[in-house]
């Protein structure tokens, strides 16, 4: 018995190596093809079991599906999204603007971040002023409003040397009324109470109330006092701010007036005419023409270029040109 079992594993490996090593027969060829078939269909079966199953993990209903992951956002996209701590309204910031550039540097990021830290949303329109006639502020504010398209509902008029360095002051929607930010007892230059100049916020309703602002104002100064009548016509309450504690200090004014001029000169009867009420003159009469549209930033802050030529009657406003 000892041998016997000894031997099992020599005569079964003999058994073996003939059967390889032997003459080929037609039983052989065919036990072989089977063999193969069947290993062909064992491994078919297995990849499409894998196959189903991942078109099956793929083919969940829509809820049970992971969603993709959110593209991330860069800093200046944040005040773009629809989020309802930021509120439904939506600040068109006016700058009427020529040549102004080293100024506009410093204002675009400064007042982007002020105002993405107060909540407002807020799109900046810089109004550039590419004809040949003297510089008309009213003018361009008219056509911010214009232009600022239909996702805005309310304005600023600002203008680009002042920058508001109390984070108190309001900048929100003034549904009541125009307000005064740039108020006589906070503004460091101009003190007297029907002074609505710098910086006014207005619904663009209450705006177009107004007929907007005279176009009549070529050069610097007057424009703000005119449009003050203009609030008073419409029947319009105007508002200030009210427990800012900083004075004069709330803003700064980065103008330099010993090397940038303000073109104050009086042509013609433009001195005479300056003090008169523009009653039909604004929106109705403007005239421009947009020469084009750009989309830039600074320092990650951005904003809309629009270049624009104005036109001028000269038998209504000779002024506007500097002789």
């Amino acid at each position: 018995m000892m041998y016997s079992s000894r031997r099992k594993p020599v005569l079964y490996f003999k058994e073996e190596r003939r059967f390889l090593s032997g003459k080929c027969t037609v039983y052989k060829l065919f036990g072989l093809c089977m063999v193969l078939v069947l290993v062909s269909l064992l491994w078919l079966q297995l990849s499409c079991s894998g196959d189903f199953s991942a078109v099956a993990h793929n083919e969940r209903p829509l809820s049970q599906q992971q969603p993709p992951p959110p593209p991330c956002l860069s800093d200046s996209q944040l005040s773009a999204i629809d989020d309802s701590t930021w509120g439904p309204h939506k600040l068109a910031l006016i700058i009427p603007f020529r040549e102004r550039f080293e100024e506009l540097l410093v204002f675009v990021p400064f007042m982007h971040t002020f105002l993405n830290k107060k909540k407002i949303r807020h799109k900046i329109f810089v109004i550039n002023q590419v004809d040949h006639y003297r510089f008309n502020r009213a003018s361009l504010i008219n056509v911010g409003y214009l232009e600022s398209g239909n996702d805005t509902d309310y304005l600023a008029m600002h203008d680009v040397d002042l920058l508001p360095m109390n984070e108190a002051l309001d900048y929100g929607f003034p549904e009541d009324g125009p307000f005064h930010v740039a108020s006589p007892e906070l503004h460091p230059l101009y003190h007297y109470k029907t002074y609505v100049g710098g910086i006014l916020l207005l619904t663009k309703k209450h705006y177009f109330m107004c007929n907007g602002m005279s176009n009549r104002f070529w050069g610097w100064g007057r424009e703000d006092d005119e449009f003050y009548r203009r609030l008073r016509k419409a029947e319009l309450q105007l508002f200030r701010p009210s427990g800012i504690t900083t004075g004069y200090k709330t803003f700064t004014h980065i103008h330099d007036p010993a090397w940038r001029k303000r073109d104050q000169k009086r042509v013609a009867s433009q001195k005479q005419e300056q003090f008169k009420v523009d009653p039909e003159g604004g929106l109705t009469n403007l005239r421009y023409q947009v020469e084009s549209r750009q989309e830039l930033t600074i320092s990650g802050a951005p904003l809309t270029v629009i270049n624009t030529k104005l036109e001028c009657d000269q038998e209504l406003t000779p002024w506007c040109i500097l002789v």
